[in-house]
């Protein structure tokens, strides 16, 4: 199911966008993110998946965050218990998660794993940086799905959760992706309109019943 909230070409990027329902029952909210969108609201932007959820879905409650650039699969849960029990499967990593992505250049390798600790970039916040003295444990595996004439696309799989992950992992392994305002630039930066990276399946345990339920997100690029 899916409602339309703004359809006019002139708006920024994630307002232009339906927010599509991919699934839903009494405990759970599957959500398809628009790129361009916050998860919650911002400092000065009340505008945000949340709200616009909350429009139809008033119970809903807010479980985790994709950046404002990236677009995919969110979960919501429909009430207290639900929200706690969800809040624990991404604390111990019982969920699983896989992104795609657009990167710059051609990758060699057919798969890998980055292991490399991240933390704040403090004097540019948000930005994040790899730092073995004080980052936190970070790793991230990697496969191709398909090379082109100079970008490759690929399938992640963060086996941690930290901020930027994803983004800061692929530039320091030298394949920054494409359309990212924070850690790419030139030709890269100009090769999309949007940050290409696409939060694409999620994978959970229900609240109630302890079914393993799978959702998708159709890929956007």
């Amino acid at each position: 199911m899916s409602w339309r909230i703004a359809s006019d070409p002139s708006l920024p990027y994630g307002k232009r966008h339906v927010l599509n329902i991919l699934y839903h029952d009494p405990d759970l909210l599957f959500v398809d993110k628009p790129a361009g969108l916050l998860s919650v609201p911002g400092k000065t932007e009340p505008d945000c998946v949340e709200a616009r959820l909350r429009t139809q879905y008033p119970e809903a409650l807010t479980v985790h965050r994709l950046d404002m650039a990236t677009s995919g699969v969110m979960v919501f849960a429909r009430n207290k218990a639900a929200q706690r029990h969800l809040g624990l499967q991404f604390e111990r990593r019982h969920l699983a998660k896989t992104y795609i992505a657009v990167v710059d250049g051609i990758v060699a390798a057919n798969e890998g794993h980055i292991d490399l600790p991240l933390r704040a970039d403090w004097p540019n916040r948000p930005l994040q940086m790899v730092c073995h003295e004080q980052g936190r444990p970070s790793q991230t595996d990697w496969r191709v799905l398909e090379r082109m004439s100079d970008k490759t696309r690929l399938e992640l799989t963060p086996l941690t959760g930290r901020s930027h992950q994803l983004r800061v992992h692929l530039q320091a392994i030298g394949h920054v992706i494409l359309g990212d305002e924070f850690y790419a630039y030139g030709n890269a930066l100009a090769a999309s309109e949007r940050l290409l990276l696409h939060a694409h399946r999620l994978s959970l345990f229900k609240p109630t019943g302890g079914e393993r339920v799978t959702i998708e997100s159709p890929v956007p690029f």
